[in-house]
């Protein structure tokens, strides 16, 4: 445990520092090639964890020590400690005899390691009074920004907190079953022999009941099923797609919603990104599922005089860059690395996009505007100042259960998205 315990709270100091959570780990698995799955797992599940409950443990830190540290590495593993206390089925006793043990290989040595002994052991000594005082702070409380809270609240005043919660989750292992080789109720029956039980939810898609690794999802790799968010399997249905249509799904890596639309029609598709590397996950994910003759572009979809050939679209899918407010329970890193100052930046790259990818949408044609994002100002407000500035276009009304004005919130079925489908008139 005590190797886990450096290594996670190393991942979690690059991510302070700026970093991805999901590139950390990549490189910690390539640099420690011979951790087992199951080391790897409990990484993985502190790194999350720590990020997700980060401003409770923050606070509880601050209340366990007489002043602040400035050993942010030091720091890093307390956070590990008290996390594991916390949340984890370890035994405390484990916890702390190796969070101390590991606290040797710092630079404070001997000090730290009587600060951490210290410090854990005082938290388990008065556990439950440090956490009724927690809450007391919003950011203790919800394990979010101040600024974040105040903008959901704002913005939702009846469902921020669900939202809050819903955020701290783990999030649901989702299924889009591959219609074209199989039908629901088929793959359904295939899992259940396999042991392992699902909800259907809308569309058809099956939600895990406990999530498993990919390799034991029956034809996983003959292309019958794919892991894909039940939110996001609402595009390929909402872009009302029909044979021989000429469709461009734009910012479309890792490629889940380009796989559905052929699997929606049988319909001439460019998918479009502007990153190379995540590029070779929309192959891998085409060539898992057999899909071939697909056009595949790398180029900036606020730019379509570089790769756009003159022949006009009947369907666009802009899933848009985003702040990615409704998946953070995915990625918690997320709530931690944004800034409120960033809305303003993704805005403008949002429109910019919306505004370039209009003029090569045929006339009588559709552009659906995708987000994952919770918050107004990537998502209504968008498409409301586009149809201000664009007399050609109008918002068609969109339906599904749990959406309010194209908005979905998360929940324990899905993630936060934001659907508008706009029509050229």
């Amino acid at each position: 445990m005590i190797k886990l315990q450096r290594i996670a709270a190393g991942a979690i100091g690059q991510v302070f520092a700026g970093a991805s959570l999901t590139m950390v780990l990549q490189a910690v698995w390539q640099a420690n090639p011979e951790l087992s799955s199951q080391h790897r797992g409990a990484i993985q599940d502190i790194s999350y964890g720590v990020l997700r409950f980060y401003g409770q443990l923050d606070k509880l830190l601050l209340s366990l020590l007489k002043k602040p540290l400035s050993d942010e590495s030091l720091r890093y593993l307390l956070l590990v400690g008290l996390y594991q206390l916390q949340y984890s089925k370890a035994p405390s006793h484990a916890v702390v005899d190796h969070a101390v043990s590991a606290a040797g290989f710092l630079r404070g040595g001997k000090g730290a390691q009587g600060l951490v002994n210290a410090v854990l052991r005082n938290f388990i000594r008065r556990r439950d009074v440090l956490l009724t005082q927690v809450l007391d702070s919003e950011v203790g409380r919800y394990s979010h920004p101040q600024w974040w809270i105040d903008k959901l609240r704002s913005q939702y005043p009846q469902n921020y907190q669900a939202v809050l919660a819903a955020d701290n989750q783990h999030p649901p292992m989702t299924l889009r079953v591959n219609q074209r080789r199989i039908d629901v109720v088929k793959y359904r029956q295939l899992l259940v022999e396999q042991n392992m039980p699902v909800e259907l939810l809308w569309n058809g898609a099956l939600k895990l009941i406990q999530p498993v690794s990919v390799d034991k999802l029956p034809g996983f790799a003959d292309g019958l099923v794919t892991i894909q968010d039940a939110g996001a399997q609402l595009a390929a249905s909402f872009l009302n797609l029909q044979d021989g249509m000429r469709v461009l799904d734009a910012c479309a890596a890792p490629g889940g919603k380009s796989t559905h639309i052929l699997e929606q029609a049988k319909v001439a598709l460019t998918v479009l990104d502007n990153d190379p590397a995540r590029l070779v996950r929309v192959e891998q994910n085409l060539d898992r599922l057999k899909n071939k003759g697909v056009n595949i572009i790398c180029g900036d979809a606020a730019i379509p005089e570089v790769w756009w050939n003159g022949q006009l679209f009947d369907r666009i899918l802009a899933d848009v860059p985003c702040s990615a407010s409704g998946v953070v329970r995915r990625h918690p890193d997320i709530k931690w690395l944004r800034r409120a100052s960033d809305m303003a930046k993704f805005a403008a790259s949002q429109q910019a996009i919306l505004n370039a990818l209009w003029q090569v949408l045929g006339k009588d044609g559709k552009l659906l505007y995708v987000t994952c994002s919770v918050f107004s100002e990537e998502n209504q407000w968008q498409i409301d100042n586009f149809l201000s500035r664009h007399l050609d276009a109008r918002q068609l009304p969109l339906s599904q259960e749990g959406m309010f004005d194209g908005q979905l919130l998360p929940d324990s079925q899905h993630d936060g998205f934001f659907y508008a489908l706009l029509h050229k008139t």
